[in-house]
Order: C-alpha cells, then structure tokens, then sequence
C-alpha cells in the first residue's frame, strides 16, 4: 500500500482525538462527582461532542469543500490542541459543555478529512484497507485511551489528561505539515452538489443503518463503568482492565472489518457485524451470571460493532465514488448523531430506571440497523431503481 507511514499518522490523529470523545466515558462517575452533577448530566459532555461533530463538522466541511485538504486537516487540529489546553483552567460544568463542542466540530473535521486523505493516498483497491487502518486509530483510544484515562485520572485527575493529550497531538499536526501533500478537488463541488446526495433513497437508507447501529453501541457503552459495577463487583482498577481487553477487540474489529470490506464486500460485512452486535446485546442478560462471560460478550459486541464502521465508509464511498468527502463527512455525522442518541437516551433510562436496561434500548436500535440493512441490500441486488454502484464494488 502507498503512503503507508502517512496512513499511519494520520490514524495517530483520529486516536488522539477519538480518546478525548471517549474518555468520558470510562470517568464519569468522577467528573460527575467534581462538577457536582448527575451521572446523567455528565453523560451530556459526550452528548453535545457528538452533535458538535455530527452539526458544525459537516458544515464547515461542506463550506470548505474547495480547500486543500492538507490545510483545512492542520487548521481543525490546531483547533482541536487549543481546546485541550483550555482544561489548564479550572473550568465550570457549563463552561465545559462549550469546550467538548469546540473540541466535537474541530476533532470531527479532522477525522472526516484524515479518512478523505486516506483513500486519496492509496490504491483504489486498498482503500477499505485504509479506512480500516484510519479507523484503527479511532478504535485504538478504546483499547489505550478509555482504560489508561480511567487509570491515570484516579492518580493526576481527570483535567490532566486533556492537556497532555493536545501536547501530544501537536506531533501529528508537524508529520501531516511536512509529510502529506497538497489535495484539492479536481472539479470545483458546489452546495447544490452535496445536497443531491441525499436525494438518493440508498444514500438516505444505509445513513439510518449508520445512525442505530452507532445509536445501539452508545446507548451501552457511554455509561459502560457505571453498567459493570452494577452487574459485578469490579473495582474501577479492574474495570480498567476490562475496558482494555474491550478495546483490543474493537482494534481488531476496524482491522478485520477493512480487510473483509476489500474482500468479502461491504454487505457481507456489514451484516454480519449488525447481527454479531444485536446478539450480544441479548446475552448481556446473561452478564450477571459470570464475569468470564461478562467479558467475553463485550469484547464480541465490541469487535462487532468496529467491524462495520470500515466497510459502512467504504460503501458510502462507492456510492459517491467523485467525491469521498462529501460521502465520509454525511457519514460520519450521522456517526456522531447515533453517539448522540445512544448517550442521550442511556441517560434517560438510567435517569428513569435502571442502568440494567440499556442492553434492551441499544437492541432495538441495532435491530432497526439490521432491518434496513436486510431491505437496502435487498433492494440493490434486485436491481430496483437506479444505481451508482455495481454489485462488485459493494
């Protein structure tokens, strides 16, 4: 594959920032405990982070769509390191909302773009391959960043982390300064352009998958520490260890996933995953019963629900084979959309009920997924309606 140091930074990047997303969650009890707010409350910091990428990201993507590539990545990065040392200052629950948004529209823009760079610096066969590697990095801050946050916040404190975070991430922004080239579109890609992919019901449909798979996958694993001390007797230094292992599995999943998306297809990996995932979110009933199978059911449901993300990008992408942004950057909105309404709605189970109920909530989402899926592809393969797209490339 070309350019695959590149490749690899730039995942670096979407790492760093995938870490601040999730990082809340693996402390939330914490933050909540010294903001002097709700479990709930605090759940809203991955919430507003989620809307801020699914929102202002794709706008401003959008408005800059005739950009080089190279520039508009390092302006969204510098964004993104300003925002973390914002946490030098002892910062107030409401002001914090403020910043999480700042560091959701500016981390979303660079992930979008790091993916869009991605397949413009490989092989046209490899570029599941290198969404796959691009979403690694995303993944790898569940393997690294949730459990080593949830670790090092119990010795430094919780605000540390975010400054030592935008430190690090400055190496990235001088790799990609130095190393990626100039990219810009070879025709110039009006609004109106943009816009009309949303007029295509396949485009519109296999969004709605994106949106309750990721809705199913937050729903649970926003509020995952609090769900593990209810069903276990786990001390957060174990939960630790629990979310690492989860974490690997999720690397592995963006892995495995790319490389079935370039092989096997997007639709065949696409539904296995989506039927892996709402499997495992039936036998989290079971979770109290061992903690071996508690385990063991969360690293499947992890390295399940990651497996789709390469290969629904991937499909996306065939789908508006000109313009990869335009498809990564609605796709990845509606990403964050799912994280928001998997967030928003554990909070009101676990705000209203109880945390033992989120399994059932992200089931239905995923099922939904499924449905679509089955319908989407369905439709496709009988060749109903117009297409963009060869049953080979998807």
């Amino acid at each position: 594959m070309k350019n695959k140091l590149i490749i690899y930074v730039l995942a670096l990047a979407v790492f760093l920032i995938g870490t601040i997303e999730y990082i809340i969650t693996g402390v939330i009890e914490m933050i909540a405990m010294d903001l002097r707010v709700s479990t709930s409350e605090a759940g809203l910091l991955v919430t507003v982070f989620a809307l801020a990428a699914a929102i202002v990201a794709p706008i401003l993507i959008a408005l800059t769509i005739n950009m080089d590539r190279k520039k508009l990545l390092m302006a969204a990065l510098s964004v993104f390191i300003t925002s973390n040392g914002l946490m030098l200052a002892n910062l107030s629950y409401e002001t914090l909302l403020w910043v999480r948004i700042i560091q959701g529209a500016s981390g979303g823009i660079a992930t979008v773009v790091a993916m869009a760079v991605a397949t413009r610096l490989v092989e046209k066969e490899r570029r599941g391959n290198a969404i796959g590697i691009i979403l690694m990095g995303l993944s790898s801050s569940l393997v690294l960043g949730v459990p080593a946050g949830t670790f090092f916040s119990e010795l430094f404190g919780w605000r540390v982390l975010f400054i030592l975070i935008g430190i690090i991430s400055v190496l990235p922004l001088f790799i990609i300064y130095k190393k990626v080239p100039t990219i810009r579109e070879e025709e110039a890609v009006t609004l109106r352009m943009q816009l009309s992919i949303l007029k295509d019901s396949k485009i519109v449909t296999a969004l709605a998958i994106t949106l309750f798979y990721i809705g199913g996958y937050s729903t649970l694993f926003t509020y995952i520490t609090p769900f593990l001390q209810a069903v276990s007797s786990l001390s957060i230094t174990e939960i630790s260890g629990v979310l690492f292992l989860a974490g690997i599995c999720s690397f592995i999943g963006s892995k495995v996933g790319g490389q079935l998306a370039d092989t096997k297809g997007s639709k065949f990996t696409i539904c296995i995953g989506l039927l892996l995932q709402g499997a495992m979110l039936l036998l989290f009933t079971l979770a109290g019963v061992n903690i071996i199978v508690l385990i063991l059911v969360l690293m499947i449901f992890m390295l399940a629900t990651w497996s789709i993300s390469p290969a629904q990008q991937l499909f996306l992408v065939t789908l508006v084979p000109r313009n990869p942004d335009i498809a990564l950057s609605v796709n990845t909105s509606f990403i964050q959309f799912g994280f928001a309404l998997g967030s928003g709605l554990g909070g009101l189970v676990i705000s209203r009920t109880s945390v033992l109920n989120l399994n059932w909530v992200g089931l239905a989402a995923v099922s939904v997924a499924l449905l679509l899926a089955i319908l989407l592809f369905k439709k496709m393969s009988s060749g109903i309606g117009t297409s963009t797209v060869t049953k080979e490339e998807y």
